[in-house]
């Protein structure tokens, strides 16, 4: 996933990786680990993103065998400085002086810091010719795009009982023509699926009297008709599928 940052200094790619599943190399999780070394060997800049409230574990410490030897510059980014309670932070900091060329302390979700963290980017860049046009933000398709927003949202619904067991399938988007005769503006009607591979997932899911899934639809769907700028219906569904992983 490419994600286009266009600027007075330039332009930067980023790669957003699959996350880490310390545990094997079969199945998805061998997959996601491949697909990790493989975007490694292209990279000009690397940014490992840490929480300062979780311990540093198997899955970090399996992470940075990945990238220990990489040539590229890494950028420690230390996220959720805006948390009192960050227990771990020391033990992160010493890691940054340790194995990584800068350490940054920053808070995307109230972006404090985040300035510095694109500039020491473009600062570690090399020059070369732009990848996109200066218009396109990412290389995603508008159905893969609208399928991460709901997985998103999914994720932050039920994120400690179902990690990474779903995934998010886009069936149509289809966008109505405004009715200028009444002024209404445009509307994008989405059928979507959300897949995972057992039934308490679904569960889970769909929660008592549908509160989940209808929660998970309200919020994406806000989200989306702020960025299509637009209203928005979407028909949202959960299905059990246990194979769905060995098909994307």
């Amino acid at each position: 996933m490419h994600g286009i940052l266009n600027s007075e200094d330039g332009q930067v790619v980023f790669v957003d990786t699959p996350g880490v599943l310390k545990g094997g190399h079969a199945g998805l999780s061998g997959r996601m680990i491949d697909q990790v070394k493989e975007t490694l060997r292209g990279i000009d800049v690397i940014i490992y993103v840490v929480d300062p409230t979780r311990a540093i574990g198997s899955e970090e410490r399996f992470t940075l065998s990945l990238i220990r030897n990489a040539a590229a510059p890494k950028i420690l980014v230390i996220n959720k400085i805006d948390l009192k309670n960050k227990p771990y932070m020391d033990d992160y900091r010493a890691l940054g002086v340790d194995e990584f060329t800068s350490t940054i302390e920053l808070s995307a979700g109230e972006g404090t810091h985040v300035r510095g963290l694109i500039q020491s980017v473009f600062d570690a860049m090399p020059e070369g010719e732009p990848m996109y046009p200066d218009t396109q933000r990412t290389n995603l398709t508008k159905e893969e795009w609208v399928a991460e927003i709901i997985r998103e949202k999914a994720l932050n619904e039920v994120r400690d009982e179902v990690p990474y067991a779903m995934h998010v399938v886009v069936d149509s988007i289809v966008e109505k023509a405004a009715d200028d005769a009444h002024g209404k503006p445009a509307m994008f009607v989405i059928e979507a699926r959300i897949l995972v591979n057992a039934d308490r997932y679904k569960k889970m899911l769909i929660g008592s009297g549908g509160r989940i899934i209808k929660e998970i639809g309200s919020v994406a769907r806000k989200e989306l008709e702020g960025i299509l700028d637009s209203r928005v219906f979407l028909d949202l569904e959960v299905e059990c599928d246990a194979h769905w992983s060995e098909r994307i």
